[in-house]
């Protein structure tokens, strides 16, 4: 997966002629300019306001008298959206969002000599391909991990073992139908998971990786996004939101992550996650900083601190997600021993993880491009 994502980043910077990227100018640290500004996904960068026992933010600020302020996003388009203003010093970008922010120069290069715990990262993460163009890294891993199936234990008194629970109308073990129960996740890069389905149901279309496809095996995934519709209570973005349909709106299944899983678990809700026989979707996540970033110390200062060992594994325990540090696996009392098992830490090569979509693909002749993802699911989303 690392070796095919490299190729075509290199195809595409290629395509749109972008002849060299420069390595990071940065070669020595100074003091913090008092202020860290984040975009993050929710629950990646706590203080302990929900749980007191999560908090890798306060001592950070008491060491490095760098402030941070974070302004949580949903989807990897709203994280390039935000980052686009630049206004913003970090981004934990997922691999559909790290290759645009890349190419369209919207983050920079990283030094990672600045960098100590860098040679700490798994090796399988310290130069992949989605952060890492010829040498040059454009940010530090931080966690990964799968797009699971969330489902409620008292309709599924065994883990259902299809996706075919939320793309296709069913009565589901209750007796009742999923009509109305059920949702799906509000992005494009959705598309991927009703590929990843169709490459189980129906191999004879073809398809080698569920973010290439030819315009007939797209056409058969919108076709099964267009019958699912119906079927959808909401389209989530907002995992608090979810948590809560899950808690007061009867939905009984979807895609979901698992920090939401963890959550909905500890407020003692009937609920669990499983990843079906069609594999899954993922996310492999880097810390990346803006082109423009007004607070580069700072930014190189949480970087450092987000490797740190207990605090990967503390951020592993509250979203349910892989440590980027193994030895975090060890250092976390709130993780446990067997926490990165119980994450998927021997998944990693199960999981078809987030990219951008583009036409100069490997696995087919031609492929259909992201803008067009980008169309269609908001016309499928409303109704169309």
């Amino acid at each position: 997966m690392v070796k095919t994502v490299g190729v075509l980043l290199a195809v595409i910077l290629g395509v749109i002629g972008v002849s060299a990227i420069a390595q990071s100018g940065t070669t020595k640290l100074g003091k913090g300019e008092g202020r860290l500004d984040i975009v993050a996904w929710p629950g990646y960068i706590e203080r302990g306001a929900s749980d007191k026992a999560y908090d890798w933010v306060t001592a950070f600020e008491k060491k490095t008298n760098c402030k941070v302020n974070v302004k949580t996003a949903g989807t990897s388009d709203e994280m390039v959206t935000l980052m686009n203003q630049g206004v913003y010093d970090l981004v934990t970008a997922s691999g559909d969002a790290s290759l645009r922010l890349i190419v369209g120069k919207t983050v920079q290069p990283i030094n990672t000599k600045l960098i100590s715990s860098y040679a700490k990262i798994d090796k399988r993460l310290q130069s992949a391909a989605w952060h890492t163009i010829n040498g040059i890294h454009y940010g530090t891993p931080y966690q990964w991990g799968p797009n699971v199936l969330m489902y409620n234990t008292d309709v599924f008194k065994t883990a259902p073992t299809s996706w075919s629970v939320v793309f296709e109308e069913q009565n589901l073990p209750d007796g009742k139908s999923n009509k109305g129960r059920v949702q799906a996740y509000d992005g494009p890069i959705y598309i991927a998971d009703a590929a990843l389905y169709l490459m189980k149901k129906n191999p004879s279309l073809g398809i080698i990786d569920p973010y290439e496809l030819t315009e007939s095996q797209y056409a058969k995934v919108l076709e099964v996004l267009r019958a699912q519709r119906p079927l959808i209570q909401r389209f989530w973005h907002d995992a608090n939101v979810q948590v809560q349909d899950f808690t007061n709106e009867g939905i009984v299944a979807s895609g979901s992550w698992p920090f939401q899983v963890n959550t909905l678990q500890a407020n003692k809700q009937k609920i669990a996650s499983t990843v079906p026989v069609e594999g899954a979707t993922g996310w492999a996540d880097t810390t990346m900083m803006g082109s423009k970033a007004k607070h580069p110390n700072c930014a190189y200062q949480w970087m450092e601190h987000s490797l740190n060992a207990k605090v990967q594994g503390d951020v592993a325990a509250w979203f349910g997600s892989v440590p980027a540090v193994p030895a975090a696996c060890t250092a976390s009392d709130l993780l446990g021993k067997d926490g990165c098992k119980t994450n998927g830490y021997g998944n990693f090569n199960k999981i078809k993880f987030w990219k951008t979509p583009t036409s100069a693909c490997l696995s087919q002749t031609k492929c259909v491009q992201y803008n067009r993802w980008v169309s269609d699911y908001v016309a499928i989303m409303g109704g169309k």
